[in-house]
């Protein structure tokens, strides 16, 4: 994943403004004000029973809708190394603002770049990408990932952990390591590779770190998912030597003489399989509701699909078996990186047609777009429609339920306007997660509603039923005979009702459905209102 950056704090603020960023599920935590017209001050809501048909709100669709948000290189947020804290978090909460203004349902923050962190951690030390130096802590003292995890559930959000497992210093970062990194505590797990740092995949002590550190993330944070980009063994760069092949003599001479068995190529693949397979089964152990994905290179080898012969073997040389994993369901999704237009011979659709075909498990498939890509006055453009074609692609295919955009940077922008025209087209209505049945059993029950009149504004009280515990509600109002939705946190026990500015009506009806942390939804808890 890469793409050229330079985004000002003030533009990305402006343009979040001026594209009505702030999210109606801002309106709807609890305490939120609103306008109550005086008629309804003594009247009473119905309770709206589900026989009716009159009082059933419209299906929702179901249709992961991501973005990667990267740190590396400040590609989109921080803007820049050092921002003071205030800074940053403005250009978190605008980033997360618009994300929400898009359509979208869920941010893929980039956390763990190179053996870094841009949260607090005992493990690695603090991102360069942050505070302008590795190992200094941001002052005053705050925790993104934290502060990302909140705002973002307040805005109906997911929030899911980017890691990178293997990569040790990347060339854009230009300060010293700090003394607690792991090139410094451990040099011999960490190999110079072309111009950048890499731990060793073929040293268990390698594998262990990159378990404990996204353990520790998935113990200590309310994350949705976990994520591992398409870095394994590292892209092919010419040594000193001449030689592409990455220098892991060390742990391939302690696996011979331990009796290993493998060819080099396959035990390679063997490490890269085991931390995946690993990784999956202890976070599902700690927290069986947090999804864990991947988003390997756009082709598992040439020749599969069979039309495309020529491109990177993945498989041969990042070492990355990712049809494996996704056969084997060692994922909850999968977002290979098919940055192709939908027109050409190597097109979206085939790619994507190729890895549905390979989803043995039933897992979830959300490919990765490079809305990046889009441009004018390029001789190579993508415009803003390719965008909008290839979500329609995906849509026809019935094994793909989604999709991931690389990057928020394109958003923050609006690049040939590609956020406001998804926004106005193939993102107009709000989509909930797909259901992951398969992570955690359960439903939720249908919550308990009711009206309240208070002297700050009307508000629907909302009280859990028994069950699975609800992650979100899903709030469903009817104004004019038109339905809108939102997403608002569980923590919430009351919704300010609105009322449009420009209309000044206010809804008739609304309903109220728990969903929980894997999607599965209750009953509608629906009433009319005064």
């Amino acid at each position: 994943m890469s793409a050229s950056r330079a985004v000002s704090f003030s533009r990305i603020i402006a343009v979040a403004a001026s594209l009505g960023a702030m999210p109606a599920a801002l309106m709807a935590q609890p305490g939120a004000r609103s306008v109550s017209p005086a008629a309804a001050a003594a009247a009473a809501a119905a309770p709206c029973p589900q026989s009716d048909t009159a009082c059933v709100p419209p299906r929702v669709a179901r249709e992961f809708r991501g973005v990667w948000v990267a740190s590396v290189r400040n590609l989109d947020w921080p803007s820049r190394p050092g921002l003071p804290p205030s800074l940053a978090k403005a250009e978190l909460i605008a980033l997360l603002d618009r994300a929400a203004a898009i359509g979208l349902n869920a941010v893929l923050l980039q956390v763990r770049p190179a053996a870094d962190a841009l949260y607090e951690s005992k493990i690695e030390p603090w991102s360069e990408y942050l505070t302008g130096k590795q190992g200094l802590a941001p002052a005053p003292l705050w925790d993104p990932l934290q502060f990302a995890v909140a705002q973002a559930h307040a805005r109906g959000l997911e929030l899911h952990a980017w890691f990178n497992p293997y990569r040790a210093k990347e060339p854009s970062a230009k300060g010293p390591l700090a003394s607690n990194h792991i090139a410094k505590r451990h040099p011999e797990l960490v190999k110079k590779y072309g111009t950048q740092l890499w731990m060793d995949p073929g040293e268990p002590a390698v594998r262990a770190q990159t378990l404990r550190v996204v353990l520790d993330v998935v113990k200590r944070y309310d994350i949705d998912g976990v994520h591992l980009d398409d870095y394994f063994y590292p892209y092919p760069e010419r040594r000193p030597n001449g030689s592409t092949d990455f220098p892991d003599e060390r742990s391939w001479k302690a696996y011979k003489k331990g009796g290993g068995k493998l060819a080099r190529d396959d035990w390679r693949r063997s490490n890269v399989d085991e931390l995946i397979e690993t990784l999956h089964k202890e976070i599902a152990k700690e927290k069986p509701w947090v999804k864990f994905g991947i988003s390997p290179f756009q082709l598992w080898r040439p020749g599969y699909p069979e039309q495309i012969t020529t491109g990177l073997d993945a498989f041969a040389t990042l070492y990355a078996d990712s049809r494996k994993w996704f056969v084997n369901g060692w994922v909850d999704y999968l977002s290979p990186q098919l940055y192709r237009r939908v027109d050409e011979e190597r097109s979206y659709g085939l790619l994507m047609r190729w890895w549905a075909a390979q989803n043995a498990r039933q897992r979830h498939l959300w490919p990765g777009l490079y809305t990046s890509g889009v441009r004018t006055g390029a001789a190579t453009e993508w415009r803003r429609g390719e965008i909008v074609a290839q979500v329609l692609a995906t849509r026809d295919q019935p094994a793909v339920d989604g999709e991931v955009h690389f990057s928020m940077e394109s958003f923050l922008t609006d690049r040939d306007s590609v956020g406001t025209l998804l926004r106005r087209t193939v993102y107009a209505q709000q989509a909930l997660v797909p259901e992951s049945p398969w992570m955690m059993p359960g439903t939720p029950t249908t919550p308990t509603t009711g009206f309240k009149h208070g002297a700050d504004g009307d508000s629907v009280t909302i009280v859990a039923g028994t069950g699975t515990a609800p992650r979100w509600w899903m709030v469903q109002l009817r104004t004019d005979g038109a339905w809108e939705t939102h997403m608002i946190d569980a923590a919430a026990r009351a919704y300010g009702i609105p009322v449009s500015f420009s209309t000044k009506a206010r809804p008739d009806l609304i309903a109220v459905t728990a969903v929980d942390r894997v999607g599965n939804a209750s009953g509608v808890s629906a009433l009319r209102l005064p």
